[in-house]
Formats: structure tokens, C-alpha cells, sequence
């Protein structure tokens, strides 16, 4: 019999009880972060007007995961579905926005060259890389060489939430960009951030202090919160908590029309048309529900926009 997995089970199990958690990284906030409190009925006048913004979506890393953490295998449509466990391919994307007069940003940061090559070297802990599952991650464009096409430099970052899959580009963001976070996404204590603090303050050392979205309650009640980011209708953050307590969408008005990037409040295809939340991987699934479901209400009245789910095309 092999003691050391059931060890190591008890041993999450008892801290999962008995430590009061810790918020997902200590570095510094900052001011308010840019653009103006909004509301769906503005954004929804506008949506079915093109926009400003080149919008490019980069799979930075091909990578798996178990299903079990990415869809609710509890929830009825799953198990009518009769889903099962299994190793899931995920990617991992990087979503680059050109504004005409704002400039370049991106939403999440892909995966850095070096958080590659030696992740441990990059601030990772030994226990995040341990848990990474690394042998099924396979590196397609790298952070710093997605910088490199920009068309100048890079003037900000969209943050969806800070899970480390979504930060684990900083190493190649320069010092001096803006980080922007949703309310609460620093500061929201979870036990299993006590594993992984440190290894969120090693990927953040050295960058600017993060700034949150301003978010205020949407007067249709339509959506939890809003903000214009350039207030000039071409972006909008919208406030989804539930997969973490900060998770951000963002809607980009583009050239082509209007596109959805969900971040991780869906992580695949299949939990989006099925409207099924993450599962393990999620922290407070019954809201990240409730955020699922505005999101796919808001598609339903405009099917016009694309929609970008976390991790699959």
C-alpha cells in the first residue's frame, strides 16, 4: 500500500480546515485603475456597430489538465453527458489588443520563456511546478516573443484573474507596464493560496502596483459590474466573480465585431454551450455560475459576438 499519496491528502485536507487562508499575492495596490463605471444597456447599444480595436488571440502553450477541474462533472448536463474524468487539452492564451490611439495591451500574459525552461528559476515553487503537470505543457510562442511583433509597446495589462497560468508571462513584461485586476482579486483570502502566494509574488517582483477595476453595480442588474475601460465604448471589463473573487471578461469591440473573452469563468467549449461552471479548479463554483449564466444571457441577446473561452478555441 502506498502511503505517501494518502499522506499527502490528509495533509491538504487538514490545512484546508484549519488555516484561514491568505489572499492570492501581498504586492502592493495601487490607485483606481483607468476608465469610467458603465452599464449593459450603454454597452449593448453598441454592439452591433463595429469597433476600433484589432483584436489577436495567441495560443502561447498547448498543455492538458484533468477534466475534473475544468468542468463540473456534478452538475446534471454532465452527467447526462455521462463525462468522465480524463486528461483534457487546454491552451493557454495570450489576447493582444490594439487600440488606434491608446495603443497595445494585452489580456493575460501567455507563458515566459524562462517559466518554460526552468520554472523554478522563474519564482515558481516546488510544489506549483510539481502540480503543473510540465510534461504535457508544449511552449508555441513565448511572451516576450509575442512583444516583439507588437507594433511598439506595450501599454498595459488585462488581467482576467491571477491564477499563475494566467500570469506566468510577467518575467517578459517590462517593469514599467500597468497591471489592471478586478476588486477583490489581491486581497480575497483561499486556503489553497496559502501553496501559492509565493509563487504569485515571485512572478509580480519588481512590477508596478496592481490597479483595480472600479466596479459598480449595473443599473439593468443585467451584469455585476462594468467599466469603459478607454471610455470610448471599444472595451469593456465586466466584473464575473466566482472562479476567483476579482475574475474580469472583457468585451472588445472589434474591427470584425464584438468579442467575449470569458477568462476562466468557462475554461472549455463544452462547459460553455452546455452552460456548465469549472469544476475543482474554481473556488466559489455557485457564483461562478451566476456569472456563466449572465454571460451566456448577454450572448443570447447579441449573437452576433464571438465568443473566447479560458483555454480551448
Amino acid at each position: 500500500m502506498q502511503t505517501k499519496p494518502f499522506f499527502m491528502l490528509a495533509l491538504c485536507l487538514a490545512l484546508a480546515i484549519l488555516l484561514p487562508g491568505c489572499s492570492s499575492t501581498s504586492h502592493r495596490l495601487g490607485s483606481k485603475a483607468i476608465g469610467i463605471p458603465s452599464s449593459s444597456a450603454t454597452m449593448e447599444s453598441l454592439l452591433m456597430q463595429p469597433g476600433p480595436v484589432e483584436l489577436e488571440s495567441i495560443n502561447s502553450a498547448d498543455w492538458s489538465g484533468p477534466l475534473s477541474g475544468l468542468v463540473n462533472l456534478s452538475s446534471p448536463a454532465a452527467i447526462e453527458a455521462g463525462l468522465r474524468n480524463r486528461e483534457e487539452p487546454i491552451q493557454v492564451y495570450a489576447h493582444v489588443l490594439k487600440h488606434p490611439r491608446r495603443g497595445n495591451f494585452l489580456v493575460d500574459t501567455g507563458i515566459a520563456q524562462i517559466v518554460n525552461d526552468d520554472p523554478q528559476k522563474a519564482g515558481l515553487s516546488w510544489l506549483l511546478v510539481k502540480s503543473m503537470r510540465k510534461e504535457s505543457l508544449v511552449l508555441r510562442k513565448s511572451t516576450a516573443a509575442i512583444l516583439k511583433d507588437l507594433p511598439g509597446k506595450l501599454s498595459g495589462v488585462f488581467l482576467t484573474h491571477l491564477h499563475f497560468d494566467h500570469i506566468s508571462g510577467m518575467p517578459d513584461i517590462p517593469d514599467d507596464v500597468p497591471l489592471y485586476v478586478g476588486r477583490s482579486e489581491s486581497t480575497d483570502k483561499y486556503w489553497l493560496q496559502v501553496f501559492t502566494q509565493g509563487s504569485a509574488n515571485r512572478l509580480l517582483h519588481g512590477k508596478p502596483q496592481l490597479q483595480e477595476w472600479d466596479f459598480q453595480p449595473d443599473p439593468q442588474g443585467r451584469l455585476e459590474g462594468l467599466i469603459d475601460v478607454f471610455e470610448d465604448g471599444s472595451v469593456f471589463a465586466i466584473s464575473v466573480p466566482g472562479h476567483t473573487a476579482g475574475s474580469t471578461a472583457y468585451l472588445v469591440r472589434t474591427t470584425k465585431g464584438p468579442v467575449l473573452l470569458t477568462g476562466d469563468t468557462s475554461h472549455t467549449r463544452w462547459g460553455w454551450d452546455h452552460s456548465v461552471e469549472p469544476g475543482a479548479f474554481t473556488h466559489y463554483q455557485g457564483r461562478n455560475r451566476q456569472s456563466l449564466l449572465q454571460l451566456k444571457n448577454l450572448v443570447s441577446r447579441y449573437p452576433n459576438i464571438t465568443v473566447l473561452v479560458g483555454h480551448q478555441p
